[in-house]
């Protein structure tokens, strides 16, 4: 049945730095909702904003913490485990890279930066539960995304034996969310090994159609790839459980296609943009999610190339909002039906 989805919301990651009001939960919640957002996507890497530890430990500190947000106007939409996440699992190629994402205690140090990883995402859940939430976001990481191109020639089980270790490494922190009752939203993203839809169902099966394996809807890394993200939705709105508003714009020409060239985010064929400065279909897809019953959050993840990030805050919160619809309980033709009954039906179609 139709639903109608909340929002507008803020992931707070791209804004959330040194100075204010960036640099403290209350601070930068009242920032959000003083520019109309009615929830927040808190990311539980920065201590800045949260203390996932405290927060999967102690009930008073998530009371504590929802009071400073309901103070500001705003509820806590999801937590995000995003980087943790990614380091479930690491290809070596890229070892150096996401070691910043972890402590230095574990750099350089692959298996124990993924101990951490693990911990953090076990904690992630009681968090959540202990803050009432239903549904988290993530990253699964990947192993097998650096042999993406099939050259050289794959070996053959290489893509079954990587995604048969993501679902080893992953059902276990799946089975701990299940018994806290949340979610896991994984962001299909171009990175991880879940990246699209066929790759999604590779995971799913991998984990054993784990019912917490769910997906945070991104419409931005489906335009860069050139996938049909409105038919993403018909397919796997079941699955659905978060959604990130977050636009893009594909101009290919006679230097560069899908992949871009190596260039800096500004010179690419394939780049984020502000909301409302890309091409993503958004009353495509607000009318799509609504007719499924999708009824969670609809959540601002600002990244744009050209624009100032507190003006693209700024703007899309009434942009959100405007793409909600507000269901109807009528139907728009009611006015011209009237009352029946089982005999005048019958004679209608001319039954005896």
């Amino acid at each position: 049945m139709p639903a109608t989805i909340k929002g507008p919301a803020l992931f707070l990651a791209q804004f959330a730095s040194d100075e204010a009001p960036y640099n403290t939960l209350p601070a930068i919640a009242e920032w959000a909702g003083g520019l109309g957002y009615k929830g927040i996507q808190i990311p539980t890497w920065d201590g800045r904003l949260f203390d996932l530890e405290k927060a999967a430990e102690s009930q008073a500190y998530c009371d504590e913490v929802k009071g400073i947000c309901a103070d500001a106007g705003v509820e806590i939409t999801e937590l995000s485990t995003h980087l943790q996440g990614q380091l479930v699992a690491v290809h070596p190629a890229y070892d150096s890279q996401f070691d910043g994402f972890a402590p230095a205690s574990v750099h350089n140090n692959p298996k124990a930066r993924q101990e951490w990883a693990v911990r953090q995402l076990m904690l992630g859940a009681r968090a959540s539960r202990n803050l009432g939430l239903d549904v988290s976001v993530s990253f699964t990481g990947a192993l097998a995304f650096p042999y993406l191109y099939p050259w050289p020639q794959r070996p053959a089980g290489l893509i079954e034996e990587a995604f048969g270790e993501l679902g080893r490494r992953w059902k276990p922190i799946l089975d701990a969310y299940d018994e806290a009752g949340v979610d896991i939203g994984y962001e299909i993203h171009p990175g991880e090994d879940v990246f699209d839809g066929a790759t999604f169902e590779m995971f799913l099966d991998a984990v054993g159609g784990h019912a917490r394996a769910n997906i945070n809807y991104d419409p931005s890394h489906f335009l860069l790839q050139q996938l049909d993200y409105l038919a993403f939705i018909d397919i796997y709105h079941e699955r659905i459980k978060a959604f990130h508003v977050k636009d893009a714009e594909f101009n290919p020409d006679g230097r560069q296609g899908v992949y871009s060239g190596y260039q800096g985010w500004v010179g690419r064929a394939g780049r984020f943009r502000s909301l409302g400065d890309g091409q993503v279909d958004f009353s495509g897809i607000f009318s799509k999610l609504t007719t499924h019953g999708y009824d969670s959050w609809a959540v601002l993840e600002w990244e744009c190339c050209l624009k100032n990030p507190e003006d693209g805050a700024a703007e899309g919160a009434p942009f959100i909002a405007h793409h909600i619809i507000r269901v109807t309980d009528k139907a728009f033709d009611d006015f011209a039906g009237g009352t029946t009954d089982r005999a005048a039906l019958r004679k209608m179609m001319g039954i005896e």
